[in-house]
């Protein structure tokens, strides 16, 4: 027989998906925007496809640079020199984005660092590429390599810069992918994608991500923009306490990039909240046994357990655990019992197993017979 017991639920980490109901329309050619802490997906728009990511694809460039910092392969007082070609081809020379460096110049790692974040720059990209792979080909490989390790599967390099190549291709998830790495592994680089301006040579620029300069609580992450792909934003923000991840592209003007990118990450904080409904370890109920020297086994749960929903369905969600029960014994402690299933309104519900806290004898041949005799005459079990 199959057993129900349903919760009210007051505070789950899980992820459920949310139907088209709560969908928003966007200008923006491709969009992504999850829940940092869940993993909910709360936007969706041509996600998977390839594109061209412009400068968002620094953010890689970036990570192979954090990851050879945290392994303790470099340091960010280190200096690496300026070729001929990162000046010719990624610096003012070129008219690209640019750190102003100058040819055959020694530049330390931490300035390359703040150059590529908040002046975009190409001539900085190069130089790190040529230092860290031997020649910016060979970095971009290592690139590729690296993204697919991480399950960006729809990324591929072929520059350090995010300069147009048809082999520089990332979906929006892949960036999404990329920036909650960057922020989960990196929090003591991840620092500087919040620095609104540097100045290096003399000259100050400004920081191109717009959300920065609102009051909405972004941290970063890089802006990317060429004909062919469009104005494009990889960002996060953090609003009492939670975090949220937006990629947008292909949109037509600064301006748009701007006002869509906030208008977006708004309606994300406003439409839903994350909702905290079991602590890994908690027992969340009881199931009944069957020819058991016990009565009944406790249920726990081996995992916080934290849900993304829209405020909206909130009040109709609902918390039950399921088993086929009563549960014949012997009964293992740590064995998959029950599940708890989540539902409400609009979103797809999620399972999650229940485990056995204690175990639970069998009992003898005379406790069997007794309780089948009970059973037969009283309907009683257990």
């Amino acid at each position: 027989m199959a057993l129900r017991k349903t919760f009210l639920a007051t505070a789950f980490a899980a992820s459920l998906i949310v139907q088209s109901a709560w969908a928003i329309d966007t200008t923006a050619r491709e969009a992504y925007m999850f829940d940092f802490k869940t993993g909910q997906v709360l936007l969706e728009k041509d996600a998977h496809v390839q594109m061209p990511p412009a400068s968002m694809s620094k953010l890689m460039t970036l990570n192979l640079v954090f990851e050879r910092l945290k392994d303790g392969r470099l340091k960010l007082d280190d200096e690496f020199s300026v070729s001929e070609r990162a000046w010719r081809k990624g610096g003012a020379a070129s008219g690209s984005s640019t750190m102003f460096l100058e040819p055959r110049q020694k530049v330390r790692v931490e300035d390359l660092i703040k150059g590529i974040i908040i002046q975009s720059g190409n001539d900085a990209c190069i130089v790190v590429a040529e230092a860290l792979g031997g020649s910016e080909a060979n970095f971009a490989v290592e690139m590729t390599q690296r993204a697919q390790e991480l399950g960006m599967t729809q990324s591929s390099f072929a520059n350090a810069t995010g300069w147009p190549d048809p082999m520089q291709r990332m979906s929006a998830r892949d960036l999404g992918i990329l920036a909650k790495h960057l922020i989960t592994e990196f929090p003591e680089y991840y620092k500087y994608f919040s620095l609104k301006s540097f100045k290096y040579n003399g000259i100050r620029q400004s920081n191109r991500n717009p959300l920065l300069y609102k009051t909405m609580g972004a941290d970063g992450l890089k802006t990317g923009h060429t004909s062919e792909a469009g104005y494009g934003l990889t960002s996060s923000a953090v609003r009492d306490g939670r975090r949220l991840i937006l990629v947008v592209n292909g949109l037509n003007s600064v301006r748009a990039r701007s006002s869509e990118s906030e208008r977006l990450m708004e309606w994300g904080f406003r439409e839903f909240n994350n909702y905290a409904l079991f602590q890994k370890g908690q027992e969340v109920t009881s199931a009944e046994l069957w020819l058991s020297d016990k009565q009944s086994v406790g249920l726990y749960i081996d995992q916080d357990v934290v849900v993304t929903l829209p405020r909206k369905s909130r009040r109709e969600m609902k918390v039950e655990v399921k088993y086929n029960g009563p549960i014949p014994a012997p009964v293992e402690k740590g064995q998959q019992l029950a599940k708890v299933v989540i539902s409400a309104p609009d979103v797809d519900p999620i399972e999650i197993p229940l485990y056995a806290k204690e175990d639970a004898g069998r009992l003898g041949f005379v406790g069997r017979l007794g309780a089948a005799v009970k059973s037969i005459i009283w309907g009683v079990t257990g």
